[in-house]
């Protein structure tokens, strides 16, 4: 029994080392290099540069009172379409105490000053009456007469603009009213019936009462990158891709390229413009984010490789193409073949001599 078990005891270490021997042989082997096959393929090639940016109207307008007061009454909304001329709000004036009693006082010296004109001409009517004056020195004094009148008339008008917001020395002007200035969709309406709102001038901007804009006349604007604005020019064919539907393609031609670039985040970024024409039946929004594809080049049913096939050595590149049988995969044989490329997408590179679409050319390495 001891003789079985040690015979079968020097069977197994036999094995073992047989299998080792086997297994380090096996290991030392080269293991033959395998790469995917690839055929040339007809296809066109479109070279692009992406910049991001948003859609907007061309034309924008802020609507802002004339005066400083409260909004009493809103006649739009966001969304809405205005003309031009139509009431927007109605202000309620909030006199400036300071400016309400300069025009007061204004008023209580015209008033004084006529009265003093006033009897000097009725002393010259009645000295010109008596052939006392000529009738030249009359007139003066008439004169001054409607002028002194003219000023109570325009300090009084004064302080009805400063307390109501119009008077009746201006007609139809009334600045308590704010109008749309053009045609189109009001965008925003920044305040509320009560808000307190400050009128435009040279020294404030004034509070916008809403913003509106003609939604018909679309431009995209947006950035690119200074590495890549040599390559765009005006003219340029430009895709807008909205962010929000992303299956709705917006055909642009490029129209404005900044020739002042500004730094943002580090990088000189200069801003595009392109006219959009928006297809039928597509509503678009102002402030869309958008990617704007720039055709920069193309080639029609170019015989193509994919990038990954082509070796650069300086300014020549080569591809690979087999030799042996396609079917013997563990002895692939290759020729390295000079090729004279073309347009390239990233991804497919045109080539424009050096092989024919029969061609099998070797790929990534599997």
């Amino acid at each position: 029994m001891k003789k079985v078990l040690k015979t079968c005891g020097w069977v197994l270490v036999g094995a073992f080392v047989i299998y080792t021997f086997y297994f380090l042989w096996k290991q030392s082997q080269p293991v033959p290099v395998v790469h995917e096959v690839v055929a040339p393929v007809q296809r066109d090639i479109v070279k692009k540069i992406v910049a991001t940016g948003a859609l907007e109207a061309r034309t924008q307008v802020e609507l802002k009172p004339q005066i400083t007061g409260v909004v009493t009454e809103l006649r739009v909304e966001a969304g809405k379409e205005v003309h031009a001329g139509d009431v927007v709000a109605i202000i309620r004036v909030i006199p400036d105490m300071s400016q309400l009693t300069k025009a007061q006082s204004e008023v209580e010296a015209a008033t004084i000053s006529l009265e003093e004109v006033a009897r000097e001409a009725e002393r010259s009517q009645e000295l010109y009456d008596k052939g006392v004056i000529s009738r030249e020195e009359n007139e003066q004094q008439q004169n001054r007469l409607a002028v002194a009148k003219d000023k109570v008339a325009a300090a009084k008008a004064l302080v009805e603009v400063i307390t109501r917001g119009s008077s009746s020395r201006a007609g139809s002007v009334n600045t308590t009213e704010v109008h749309s200035t053009m045609n189109g969709i009001v965008l925003n309406v920044p305040v509320k019936v009560g808000t307190s709102v400050s009128g435009s001038s040279s020294f404030s901007q004034g509070t916008t009462i809403a913003t509106v804009a003609d939604m018909s006349d679309i431009i995209f604007r947006g950035n690119i990158d200074e590495t890549e604005v040599a390559k765009l020019h005006t003219g340029m064919e430009v895709t807008l891709v909205p962010a929000s539907m992303q299956k709705v393609n917006i055909p642009a031609v490029l129209d404005y390229i900044s020739p002042e670039g500004t730094l943002q985040n580090g990088a000189k970024m200069f801003e595009l413009k392109a006219t959009a024409s928006v297809p039928e039946g597509v509503v678009v929004r102002s402030g869309y984010s958008v990617n704007a594809n720039i055709t920069i080049a193309k080639a029609p049913n170019a015989l193509s490789v994919d990038e990954t096939c082509v070796e650069f050595e300086g300014d020549n590149a080569f591809v690979y193409r087999l030799t042996s049988s396609e079917a013997d995969v563990n002895n692939q044989q290759w020729e390295r073949v000079p090729v004279q490329l073309g347009v390239s997408d990233g991804i497919h590179v045109e080539v424009k001599s050096g092989i024919s679409k029969e061609d099998k050319l070797r790929g990534i390495q599997k």
